[in-house]
């Protein structure tokens, strides 16, 4: 920790990164000229009427078509009796409908509330009442759970049923066929009052939305935070937020793209995450590029399918993900020669991960880092890197970071301590929490992400973990992140997850949790692995064998699920025994 002799912290020093900036990156970028979220949308249908914005199952879809059927949205929703400011949330994945309704409820002057598909009954009232929707569109499969938890949903008075197929033409009506009929993925389920997509489009179509008069300062999105750190709070994000992310990505992505009319990104991250919500949902419009969306990149041999035969440009992943297609059958017969940038987000990025993708694509991973509460991203690597760097990258123009130690005090260049973030990408606050937002903000107006983190002397930042996540070993902190990239560059190894457990001589040890590669590894070879690259007491203790990990929808890692399961496990064992 800094002492009271430290050296002044780097507010005093300027902002280093400015000087490590890309020629053309301007140190700032100015909110107040841009417009809203509705403005920037309009925008785009107005200058890239002609070009295809999406791509799914095959079927594109222009951006003039996608500005006709959102203010189809837009106009249904007015008339549906919703006010300005009203709450509108959406649970689908990345289908054709996702953006349309997107669009149409910021256009029409509401918030979006993203909603996870597969949240249960008690996690989907829980938001839904938290954030006071008023409506909600719902891809039919999902359907069961609205139907299990509408009793308890206090204000919700509109629900629109979406099929996977909605706004595909007649190849569209063969994928609901095949949906509802052969794969069966569509479980009954009974929501009398509800309206189907297709009438919502077709009334909505037959007039114009209402002007409305839509602020900076207007709520954009409810973005509710993952839940991995307990029950899930509402970042307020407004206009101002998001279009500020949407113009800091723009001016660091300028100098490498220029004014180029042929991107196209690959958008498999769900749209509901905030990651992709702005890198491709919302930044892809400021382009004019198309996205080919990926409704579930869970699957595979499916994932891999749907880049067979594409030009795609752009990609923005997760580790897990990059991993998994790194590894995947087929995915020789991908062509990556058009693929200019490839992001990653939402988690730590492994440096094995990132050896094997530039292996098979010649193309380094850029990583980035953000949160819910900054729209998300905070910082991001150069893009003209040749190769992955292991850290964050810089801070964005107009953002300003800092780490401090528990108490406060900024820290001097080097020292490991919490990152505090503030900028104009920085969210309002936690709905209707303002205790939570106390507790995460500063009175300068930092916020306080909840990461570990050390600022270099150059402005790049290097994240070391999640506070919560570090184990104490005898009093020596052990960063889960550290012993997962090990475990990782192990090449028998899949994938790993570390957590700390109980231990009674040394308060907690590292365990591993491990998916094996090649059915031959074992623990002595694991173990006499990480000896040879960790230092002691970082050596996991325990080392398991399972056939998956926990994870959320976006492949982010849940280590706090897994530690809930084991020690769920554990204590069965001693009732039991």
């Amino acid at each position: 920790m800094a002492s009271s002799t430290a050296p002044l912290p780097h507010f005093d020093e300027g902002r280093p990164w400015h000087a490590h900036y890309p020629a053309a990156v301007p140190p700032s970028i100015d909110v107040e000229a841009a417009g809203t979220l509705a403005d920037l949308f309009r925008d785009g249908v107005a200058r890239f009427a002609a070009r295809p914005a999406l791509e799914s199952f095959g079927k594109e879809m222009t951006y003039a078509e996608l500005g006709r059927v959102a203010a189809a949205v837009a106009s249904w929703l007015q008339a549906s009796g919703l006010r300005k400011g009203d709450r509108v949330a959406i649970m689908m994945p990345n289908v054709m409908a996702y953006p349309a309704v997107l669009f149409g409820i910021l256009t029409g002057g509401f918030a979006v509330v993203n909603v996870n598909p597969l949240y249960t009954a008690r996690e989907l009232t829980h938001q839904l009442n938290d954030a006071g929707a008023k409506a909600l569109f719902v891809l039919e499969n999902f359907g069961h759970t609205v139907e299990e938890a509408a009793p308890a949903l206090a204000a919700l008075e509109t629900v629109v049923v979406v099929a996977p197929g909605d706004l595909l033409g007649l190849k569209g009506h063969l994928i609901n066929f095949v949906s509802r009929k052969v794969r069966k993925a569509v479980k009954p389920y009974s929501l009398p009052r509800a309206v189907r997509f297709p009438q919502v489009v077709k009334e909505g179509g037959a007039r114009p939305p209402a002007p409305v008069d839509i602020g900076l300062d207007d709520v954009a999105f409810l973005q509710y935070t993952g839940g991995t750190t307990g029950v899930a709070k509402g970042a307020t994000l407004l206009h101002r937020n998001v279009v500020a992310n949407v113009l800091q990505a723009e001016a660091w992505l300028r100098p490498y793209a220029g004014d180029r009319t042929d991107h196209v990104m690959v958008t498999a991250l769900p749209l509901y995450h905030i990651l992709a919500l702005t890198a491709c949902g919302l930044f892809m419009v400021r382009l004019g590029a198309k996205q080919i969306l990926v409704a579930n990149p869970r699957d595979i041999p499916g994932f891999v399918k749907t880049l067979e035969g594409k030009r795609f440009t752009m990609m923005v992943l997760v580790n897990t993900l990059y991993n998994a297609l790194a590894n995947a059958k087929g995915i020789e017969k991908v062509d990556f020669s058009s693929l200019a940038f490839c992001i990653s987000g939402g988690m730590a990025t492994q440096a094995a991960v990132a050896k094997r993708w530039k292996a098979l694509t010649g193309k380094p991973i850029v990583e980035g880092y953000g949160l819910s509460e900054t729209s998300p991203v905070v910082c991001v690597n150069r893009l003209d890197i040749e190769e992955f760097t292991g850290t964050i990258g810089l801070p964005l123009p107009s953002t300003d970071v800092q780490v401090c130690s528990p108490d406060g005090a900024v820290l001097p260049y080097g020292e490991t301590g919490e990152l505090c973030v503030r900028g104009p990408q920085v969210m309002a606050g936690y709905w209707n929490r303002p205790d939570e937002t106390a507790k995460v903000m500063t009175p300068d107006g930092f916020f306080r992400t909840g990461d570990i983190a050390v600022l270099q002397p150059d402005g790049q930042v290097r994240i070391v973990d999640r506070i919560k996540d570090m184990i104490l070993v005898s009093g020596f902190n052990v960063y889960p992140n550290e012993v997962e990239d090990v475990l990782a560059s192990h090449p028998k190894v899949l994938e790993a997850a570390v957590i700390g457990v109980p231990d009674s001589h040394s308060g907690e040890v590292p365990a591993a949790y491990v998916v094996k590669r090649d059915e031959s590894l074992g623990a002595e070879e694991l173990r006499a692995f990480c000896k040879a690259n960790l230092t002691g007491y970082k050596v996991p203790r325990h080392f398991h064998f399972r056939e998956a990990l926990p994870k959320t929808n976006v492949g982010k890692m849940l280590r706090r699920a897994l530690r809930d399961e084991v020690m769920a496990e554990k204590a069965r064992e001693k009732a039991g025994g």
